[in-house]
């Protein structure tokens, strides 16, 4: 079992820079791909980007490439997010989720989930 706590989020505005992190308990961290997701208010929960387990392969929504960055850092266990030129509609609560399945983007195939940090972008 994972446990993940997000942070790093916060109320910053337009053009602006955040890194999230989320940081996981558990030996087994380097077993699961691990994906950020999104939730606005009145919204589904919305793919941002997933990492595999090794962090050899990356994949990133379209509404976000270019601007955020996954990564993540075995040894420490921690899987982050790099968010570039913040927009109004980037603001949300981010997640992050844990997956034994890489390249799955659909939030019903990560079996583990962090509480959530929120990211607010004033314009």
């Amino acid at each position: 079992q994972v446990q993940l706590v997000e942070s790093g989020g916060g109320l910053v505005q337009v053009g602006a820079s955040l890194r999230l992190s989320c940081a996981a308990s558990g030996r087994t961290f380097s077993r699961y791909a691990m994906g950020w997701f999104r939730q606005a208010p009145g919204k589904e929960r919305e793919f941002v980007a997933a990492i595999s387990s090794r962090g050899s392969s990356t994949v990133h929504a379209d509404a976000v490439k270019g601007r955020f960055t996954i990564s993540r850092d075995n040894a420490k266990t921690t899987v982050y997010l790099q968010m570039n030129s913040l927009k109004p509609e980037d603001t949300a609560v981010y997640y992050c989720a844990a997956s034994t399945v890489w390249g799955r983007v659909g939030p019903a195939n990560y079996d583990y989930w962090g509480q959530g940090t929120q990211v607010t972008v004033s314009s």
